[in-house]
C-alpha cells in the first residue's frame, strides 16, 4: 500500500514537472531573444543560454506526447516564448496538427510569430527545409511568412520562391521577403527593391531601403536617412547602416547635423559610434555629464576605443534622482523600458584621463571598431570576441565589404554561429 501511494504521488507530480520545464524553456528563450541585442552578452554567453534552453526542451522531448501536450496547453498565454517551445517540438515530431495550433495562435497574437520563426531556426537545416520549402507555397500568409523568415534565419537562399514573395499580396509577408533580399544578398531583386521604395507603406519602404543599402544602392541609403530624421520606429535600425556607406567626411558632417536637433541627438550619439572616427570622442566625453545621454555616449566611446568601462574601472554611479523607463507611479504615462538599462554609467573624469593617456593610438580621419582600425580581420575578431552590439556592427561592416557575403546572423543559435565562423576561417 505504501509503495502504491509513492507511485501515485510520483505520477501526480509529472505534469507539474513538465509545466516547469515548459515555463523555463519559454522564459529562457525570451531572455535569449532579448540578449541577442544587449550590450553585455557575448557569443559565449549566448551559448550558455542556448544550453539552458536546450536542457528544458530535451526534458520535454523525452516526455514524448505528454511533453508536447504540456507546451500546447501553455499556448493559451499566446506569448512568443510558449510559441517557441510548442513549435520546436511540433516541427521536430513532424506534427502538422500541432504546428497548425501554433499558427492559429500567431494569427490571434502576432507577437508570437518570433517564437515560431526562432523554432524553425533552431532546427538543423535539413530538418527545417522539410517544412519551409512547403511553407513558402502555402495558401496561408502566416505559413509563407514563417517559411521565408526561416530561410533567411538559416541564410539559405530560397531561390525562385523569394521572387514571388517580394510581390506577395499580404504586406507582412512582403516585408519579411524584402528584408530577406538584403540578408541573403539577392542582387537580382534590386529592381523590385527600387520599385518598393515608392510604396506608401512605411515598413515596405524601410525594408526595401535597408536591403538596397546592403546591396550597395545609394538610393536606399538616401531613403534610410529620412527614417533617421523622422524618428521611431525605424530610426535606430537606419542609423546602424547609413553612416557605414557614406564617405567618412559626409558621415561625420551628417551625424554632427543630427546632434544639433534635440529630436535626433540620441540617434546622433549612436551614429558617432557607428562612424568610428575618434574626432567624436571629446564630444562624447562631454555628454557623459548629461544623464540622458551619458550611458549611450559611453557605449559609443567603447564602440570606437574598445574600452570596457566596467572592466577598466571607468564606471561611475547612477546620478541621484535620475529616472528612465517606467516608474511605480500609476499616473506616470511613460511605459517604455529604459533603452540603456544594461549600459554602464561612465565616470566622466576617469574616462577623460584615459583618453588623454591613450589618444595618440587613434588617428582622426580613420574609422575604428573596438579599438582597432576597421578592416575585415578586425570585424571577424569582434564577431568571435565582442559583445552583441559590437558583433552587430562587425556583421554589418563585413556584409558591406563583400557584395556577395550574406549578412552574418548574430541571432542564430550559438553552435551555428560558431560553425559559420569556423568555416570563414575566423
Amino acid at each position: 500500500m505504501e509503495a502504491s501511494n509513492v507511485s501515485r504521488k510520483r505520477t501526480e507530480h509529472v505534469p507539474s514537472v513538465l509545466q516547469q520545464h515548459a515555463e523555463e524553456a519559454s522564459f529562457l528563450w525570451l531572455l535569449r531573444s532579448a540578449a541577442v541585442a544587449e550590450p553585455h552578452y557575448s557569443l559565449q554567453d549566448l551559448s550558455v543560454l542556448d544550453t539552458r534552453v536546450e536542457a528544458h526542451i530535451d526534458a520535454l522531448r523525452i516526455a514524448g506526447g505528454a511533453g508536447i501536450a504540456t507546451c500546447l496547453e501553455a499556448l493559451a498565454n499566446e506569448e512568443a516564448g510558449e510559441a517557441f517551445a510548442a513549435a520546436l517540438l511540433a516541427f521536430e515530431r513532424g506534427d502538422a496538427e500541432a504546428v497548425e495550433q501554433v499558427v492559429r495562435v500567431i494569427e490571434r497574437s502576432p507577437a508570437a510569430f518570433a517564437g515560431a520563426a526562432s523554432a524553425l531556426g533552431w532546427l538543423q537545416l535539413p530538418d527545417a527545409l522539410a517544412w519551409i520549402s512547403r511553407m513558402t507555397e502555402a495558401r496561408s500568409p502566416t505559413y509563407r511568412r514563417l517559411g521565408i523568415a526561416a530561410y533567411s534565419i538559416h541564410r539559405e537562399d530560397p531561390g525562385p520562391a523569394l521572387v514571388r514573395l517580394v510581390e506577395d499580396g499580404e504586406v507582412f509577408v512582403r516585408v519579411r521577403a524584402l528584408r530577406a533580399v538584403g540578408e541573403l544578398k539577392r542582387r537580382d531583386l534590386l529592381p523590385v527593391l527600387r520599385a518598393a521604395l515608392r510604396s506608401e507603406d512605411d515598413a515596405v519602404r524601410f525594408w526595401a531601403a535597408w536591403s538596397a543599402t546592403l546591396l550597395g544602392e545609394q538610393a536606399g541609403a538616401e531613403h534610410l536617412r529620412t527614417f533617421v530624421h523622422s524618428g521611431k520606429p525605424f530610426a535606430y535600425r537606419a542609423i546602424q547602416l547609413v553612416p557605414r556607406v557614406l564617405r567618412l567626411d559626409d558621415a561625420i558632417g551628417w551625424v554632427k547635423q543630427l546632434a544639433t536637433n534635440a529630436a535626433t541627438r540620441r540617434v546622433a550619439v549612436i551614429g558617432s559610434g557607428v562612424v568610428g572616427d575618434p574626432s567624436f570622442i571629446p564630444g562624447l566625453i562631454g555628454l557623459m555629464s548629461v544623464p540622458e545621454y551619458a550611458r549611450v555616449a559611453g557605449a559609443a566611446f567603447s564602440m570606437i576605443t574598445g574600452v570596457d568601462l566596467a572592466f577598466e574601472d571607468l564606471e561611475g554611479d547612477r546620478p541621484a534622482g535620475f529616472e528612465a523607463g517606467p516608474t511605480e507611479d500609476p499616473d506616470d504615462e511613460n511605459v517604455e523600458m529604459d533603452p540603456d538599462e544594461n549600459l554602464p554609467w561612465p565616470a566622466q573624469g576617469l574616462v577623460r584621463r584615459w583618453w588623454e593617456t591613450n589618444s595618440e593610438r587613434f588617428r582622426p580621419g580613420r574609422r575604428y571598431l573596438c579599438g582597432r582600425a576597421l578592416d575585415a580581420e578586425n570585424c571577424r575578431r569582434v564577431l568571435r570576441e565582442g559583445r552583441q552590439r559590437q558583433r552587430i556592427a562587425a556583421a554589418y561592416e563585413l556584409a558591406l565589404m563583400n557584395a556577395a557575403e550574406p549578412l552574418f546572423e548574430w541571432r542564430a543559435p550559438a553552435f551555428r554561429q560558431e560553425q559559420w565562423l569556423g568555416r570563414a576561417g575566423a
